[in-house]
């Protein structure tokens, strides 16, 4: 556990290509799975089993000591998230969830980091870890995903200012869509979006933060976009959350409560909470134990639970081998319908390193 978010942030995208003025490198991850799940039966008699694919570039291409240009890219075959199983067809699709230039200065206690171009949200602790080496577990909090989710993982156009002072950490963000319903440049129907949060390290290993994010997020062609509603520009979405991290000998603890709000006028507003808390216990220098309860509500309607189990093993410094369990439960789901066992192998390496002193 680092003791402030951007050290995160940084190190992840950097990682070793900071240890030099200029370079150059690629670093990848590849990950293979195969899932059993009722939700993968399209038709009475199918073989619920499904296997996928999904490779992640993070090229990094650093000017000096204080700029950078870095990316993130990533190649997936449907359906290889859970969330995808029940939509049925298969697929290969590339999203780009981070191409940014950046400017770093860094001091004895604080820092400073500003990005422009495609950024991942402020929103949230875990777009710090959406890479499948990073993730303990093998599928994402409730409120997380990549499409029609209250919290995309895909990138968004905007700017980005990072701040470190002591053991708080702050960041600030302008993007042209809501983390809810991300647009391209491309697009119609953009709308600038505020996202932000803010952290405090209260000591080695215990953080707490808080975040939000608000602007609007329907688009004239959005499901949930209705005949005869308002404009877009005039239908916010307000998003506010707590997350909190610990880490101590071998056990690594966090979770996040967030709110969601989706403004209508035709119809009722749109209101959403969610919440998860996940633990990992190293067992030893290769294997560790994973687990993750999350729930999600919305309005005054039951909503759906989830709870994930995961067993990972190192077998060597660039592969993990996670084997995990997940039962979810709601008002729709009978018995083991949505249940899902998986098998997922991730190998984790520099592909190209080239520094200059």
């Amino acid at each position: 556990m680092r003791p402030a978010l951007l050290c995160m942030i940084v190190l992840q995208t950097y990682a070793s290509a900071q240890e030099a003025d200029s370079g150059f490198e690629l670093r990848t991850t590849v990950s293979q799975a195969v899932s059993e799940s009722p939700q993968l039966q399209a038709e009475p008699g199918d073989v619920p089993v499904s296997g996928g694919f999904r490779a992640v570039l993070y090229p990094t291409w650093k000017w000096s000591r204080h700029w950078t240009v870095s990316g993130a890219v990533q190649t997936y075959s449907e359906p290889y998230f859970y969330s995808e199983f029940s939509a049925g067809g298969h697929r290969v699709k590339t999203d780009i969830l981070q191409a940014n230039l950046s400017y770093s200065q860094f001091w004895k206690n604080a820092s400073l980091v500003v990005r422009l171009g495609q950024i991942p949200t402020a929103f949230g602790s875990f777009p710090l870890r959406y890479d499948d080496a990073q993730n303990p577990l093998i599928d994402l909090p409730m409120a997380y995903g990549y499409y029609g989710s209250s919290v995309s993982m895909v990138g968004l156009t905007g700017a980005q200012v990072d701040v470190t002072l002591g053991k708080a950490d702050l960041r600030a963000q302008f993007v042209n869509s809501s983390p809810a319903n991300p647009r391209t440049v491309f697009d119609r129907d953009q709308y600038g979006n505020w996202a932000g949060g803010v952290g405090y390290t209260i000591r080695q290993g215990f953080r707490v933060g808080i975040s939000a994010y608000r602007g609007p997020y329907l688009d004239r062609h959005f499901a949930y976009y209705f005949p005869g509603e308002a404009p877009p520009r005039d239908l916010p979405a307000t998003a506010y959350g707590l997350d909190v991290q610990w880490a101590r000998g071998h056990w690594n603890v966090s979770g996040e409560w967030q709110h969601f709000q989706m403004t209508y006028r035709k119809i009722p507003t749109f209101n959403e909470h969610t919440g998860y808390a996940e633990a990992r216990l190293v067992l030893s220098p290769r294997w560790y134990a994973a687990t993750r309860a999350g729930y999600i509500r919305t309005g005054p309607f039951p909503g759906r639970e989830a709870y994930e189990f995961v067993a990972g093993f190192r077998p060597n410094r660039i592969q993990l081998v996670k084997v995990g369990y997940e039962i979810q439960r709601g008002p729709a789901i009978q018995g083991l319908q949505a249940n899902t066992l998986s098998l997922q192998l991730v190998t984790a390496f520099r592909a190209i390193s080239i520094a200059r002193d």
